[in-house]
């Protein structure tokens, strides 16, 4: 993720339930054509998807995504 998109760099939320979840603030100066290009390079890479988007009035937005969270089990058998 470039920091030049976005107007503080992703932070990261803690873990609820079976997602993982992730904060993006975009500023207002971001077109919709990055925002899309940022959001669908995450999703590509990271596995992100959206979960919520909110347009404020000055034209900034904040953005919601999340992942799941993949449990590893162990498969030797320890007697």
């Amino acid at each position: 993720m470039s920091n030049a998109t976005t107007s503080q760099a992703a932070r990261p939320v803690p873990r609820t339930g079976e997602y993982e979840h992730r904060v993006l603030k975009v500023g207002r100066d971001v077109s919709r054509a990055e925002l899309r290009r940022l959001l669908l390079d995450e999703a590509e890479q990271g596995r992100w998807e959206l979960a919520r988007t909110i347009l404020y009035v000055g034209g900034s937005r904040t953005v919601w995504l999340r992942r799941r969270i993949i449990r590893a089990r162990s498969t030797l058998d320890l007697f």
